[in-house]
């Protein structure tokens, strides 16, 4: 068991990987499911591979997060594209009503709450090994600071979705679905909850990676709200200096309950081909093998749950009845909720940038500001509270441009922020380094004078280091930063002829995260990277 768990995990942090095909996505295989995917699916893949054998069907994933996904329906681009979607819960795309209209026969496969998972000797600490533990306690020993999680961004996955939902309904306590006027009367507790957030990711598997990385040292984080599955699979890694107990709060929680759902717009052999591999994968003995190779639990009666699932029966809270409801909870939670964040964009304006790059690192940024009134776009704005900091750089840095996004009429900075972006131009050389460097410059006394925000670095280069210093140089000055900034994350995107291993090398040094924006919109590539700030 320890041993497939290991695997799991494994098979998360590879989340950006699809199904290689011959054929164009648009067009339809005989045999052949394409399906847009959570991401966290990946690790269902030896079961899918096996599944070929059985059923002759093969599955080609294509990988999108919650709110990408629930767009993708809304709006009609799954239609043609797409036999299917597989996502942890069709919750929120069955309460926008031209998404659900396209939602066909739906199968549950597998389930996993999503739970809260602390360090061993921080549950013994708090008093919590052994017996229940509500929502309500575990708000207000977080607002005491008594413990540090991570969590994923709620409109970016659907753990940290399902986290928020879960929370704020138990709070609410009203035993049916939270509504606008009770989200407001929980926000005061919700707000001490999310003060003890340490950690913000877009999917499930990088976050368990960042917390392996800081589940110890001065900067420790104490535990991740994260799928019991993600959870189970981190113990079983023997990557962990001591393993994570996982709190079931007695209020209950919110189920990922994954629904193979055929698309309405389905041809007849993608219909066949749906309900062929629907059928295999409740088999019991599949079941036993999904349980064994991803740690979800079975949803057909009969298999018995293995050892490794403590809490055997869970309650389920009640999900949202509107999406207004919805909306309303994602937009307090960017906009009063969690901590505030603080992004430093170090951008290449570089002659290499002139003409089409240009404009498309203006408008990227120009869609942070709220141009952007998409679904996904409406989420993944600069917040309130928001402190967002640009260096744009060619032969050296230029000067930095600091703006502080106010909670009463953010617009008037926004605006300003728009003016800033659409100013840049290309010309000069690429220094790369020296102007990374600078940045952490930057950082050190606004993190000194406020250290209790989400810091990160994105770092956007179209060509190679051309000027000033090198990146073994950026790298041995690491070590010598202040330790309140030396723990940054650098989101690098690869942009042009930008070298990926240079940005790999840099990503993965300062625990951050690499973007490819070759073959991608510039703009959506910066979303993507919202959901880790």
């Amino acid at each position: 068991m320890r041993k497939v768990l290991a695997l799991a995990l494994s098979a998360l942090l590879l989340a950006g990987c699809s199904e290689p095909s011959t054929a164009p996505l648009g067009e339809p295989e005989p045999g052949t499911l394409r399906i847009l995917a959570g991401s966290e699916l990946a690790d269902l893949q030896p079961v899918l591979d096996e599944a070929v054998q059985a059923t002759g069907v093969k599955v080609k994933f294509t990988f999108t997060g919650t709110l990408e996904g629930a767009e993708a329906l809304a709006n009609g681009s799954v239609d043609g594209k797409y036999d299917a979607v597989w996502f942890s819960s069709n919750r929120y795309p069955a309460g926008l009503p031209e998404a659900a209209k396209r939602l066909g026969n739906q199968v549950k496969i597998m389930s996993s709450p999503v739970v809260l998972g602390l360090a061993a000797s921080v549950v013994q600490r708090l008093g919590w090994a052994g017996r229940p533990v509500s929502w309500g306690e575990i708000a207000a020993q977080a607002g005491k600071k008594a413990f540090s999680y991570g969590m994923t961004d709620p409109s970016a996955s659907n753990s940290g979705f399902s986290a928020l939902v879960g929370v704020a309904s138990a709070l609410a306590g009203a035993g049916n679905a939270i509504d606008v006027r009770q989200i407001a009367s929980v926000t005061p507790q919700l707000t001490q909850f999310f003060g003890a957030q340490a950690l913000s990711a877009g999917s499930s598997g990088w976050l368990s990676d960042a917390y392996v990385r800081r589940a110890t040292g001065p900067d420790r984080v104490d535990g991740l709200i994260n799928y019991e599955s993600v959870l189970l699979s981190a113990n079983a890694s023997g990557k962990l200096p001591e393993p994570l107990t996982l709190i079931y709060p007695s209020d209950g929680v919110v189920t990922a309950d994954y629904p193979l759902t055929l698309l309405a717009s389905a041809g007849d052999d993608a219909r066949s081909a749906h309900q062929r591999l629907a059928d295999h994968l409740r088999t019991p003995a599949v079941q036993q093998r999904i349980m064994e190779t991803t740690g979800r639990r079975p949803v057909v009666p009969g298999v018995a749950l293995g050892p490794q699932f403590a809490q055997r029966d869970l309650v389920e809270l009640p999900f949202p009845a509107t999406q207004q409801a919805v909306d309303a909870l994602l937009s307090a939670y960017f906009d009063k909720l969690r901590r505030p964040s603080r992004t430093l964009y170090v951008l290449d304006t570089s002659g290499s940038m002139a003409g089409g790059r240009i404009d498309a690192l203006r408008s990227a940024l120009v869609g942070l500001t709220g141009a952007d009134t998409s679904l996904t776009g409406r989420f993944r704005r600069f917040r309130s509270r928001e402190e967002v900091t640009v260096l744009p750089f060619s032969t050296g840095p230029a000067a930095p441009r600091t703006f502080t996004v106010p909670p009463e009429n953010p617009a008037v900075e926004l605006a300003r922020i728009k003016a800033f972006a659409e100013g840049l131009s290309a010309r000069g050389g690429t220094a790369i380094y020296d102007s990374l460097s600078r940045g952490y410059q930057v950082l050190a006394p606004l993190t000194a004078a406020d250290p209790d925000r989400f810091t990160s670095i994105v770092l956007m280069t179209d060509g190679e280091n051309a000027n000033g210093s090198s990146l073994p140089d950026f790298l041995a000055s690491l070590g010598s930063l202040p330790a309140a900034v030396r723990q940054v994350p650098v989101f690098t995107v690869l942009f042009g002829e930008g070298s990926s291993d240079e940005l790999t090398q840099v990503a993965t040094r300062t625990g951050g995260k690499v973007f490819d924006a070759r073959d991608v919109q510039l703009s959506r590539v910066f979303q993507e990277i919202r959901g880790y700030q």
